[in-house]
């Protein structure tokens, strides 16, 4: 069955955009965007939310116009979510950067602890911890790359300077004070235990994230709700929602309580 019309505004201003015409009631969202795309070639479907009111909540591609009661001569609301960048690309970005300038500051650079910075010994805690925070990190491209299934493809390319700021801002501040050549360290059974506690953390994210990762078929967006496998480490899904961060927060614990330092 044909739609004869769908008018389309702006869902920051209210004002016309453009009016689609022979789409029928199993269109999907995607097809409106992709129709709106044909009128404004700027506007790729990615870029856009279409929402069922100008302050509404965006609509998901795969609904249906009909599934969402949308007839003839009704009004849609496209909001420009402005330029686009891939995800995969904004997490390469965030999890690269810290891990290299954690390792660069972990040299002790004059800029940051002058001429004299190198000359003073490095505790063993220093070593153990950037290899901690470089496993981390590299863990995290690798996941990126062969395990993360995403449902979106895109994001907002402002979201990759707001990110990265905020990675690599916080990767320095934590750099300068571990690496410090008046870093004391704190006792060897403080150091290995958090060590252990950490790794046992850093093993659990990843299991949990191979969890969600094979509730969602390649090329799909769909959504299941996760239960525990066989490793005993996805246990945490019966008790929390979210255990990848639960397992990300003990992680950073772990590595607080061995560097001993708070930030």
């Amino acid at each position: 069955m044909k739609i004869e019309k769908v008018d389309i505004y702006n869902a920051k201003s209210g004002k016309f955009v453009t009016t689609l015409y022979g789409l029928k009631t199993t269109s999907t969202i995607l097809d409106v965007k992709k129709y709106v795309q044909l009128q404004k070639s700027v506007l790729h479907p990615e870029r856009q939310e279409v929402r069922l009111e100008q302050k509404g909540k965006g609509l998901k591609e795969e609904e249906t116009l009909e599934k969402l009661g949308i007839k003839s001569e009704d009004k849609l609301y496209v909001k420009d979510l402005g330029p686009q960048i891939g995800w995969k690309t904004v997490f390469f970005a965030e999890y690269a950067g810290p891990m290299l300038l954690y390792l660069w500051i972990y040299q002790r650079p004059w800029l940051f602890y002058g001429d004299k910075g190198d000359s003073a010994p490095v505790s063993l805690c220093t070593h153990i911890a950037a290899g901690c925070w470089t496993f981390h990190y590299v863990k995290r491209l690798l996941e990126t790359q062969f395990v993360h299934r995403f449902s979106h493809g895109t994001m907002p390319v402002f979201n990759l300077f707001k990110n990265c700021t905020y990675y690599w801002g916080f990767t320095a501040y934590v750099a300068y004070h571990v690496n410090h050549p008046l870093f004391t360290a704190p006792s060897d059974f403080q150091v290995y235990s958090a060590l252990a506690i950490f790794l046992v953390c850093e093993l659990g994210n990843f299991s949990i994230h191979i969890a969600l990762r094979n509730l969602r078929p390649p090329g799909s967006k769909e959504r299941k709700i996760p239960y525990p496998d066989s490793n005993p480490l996805t246990q945490l899904f019966s008790a929390v929602s979210c255990p990848n961060y639960t397992y990300e927060v003990g992680s950073w614990l772990a590595f607080t309580v061995m560097t001993q330092c708070l930030p």
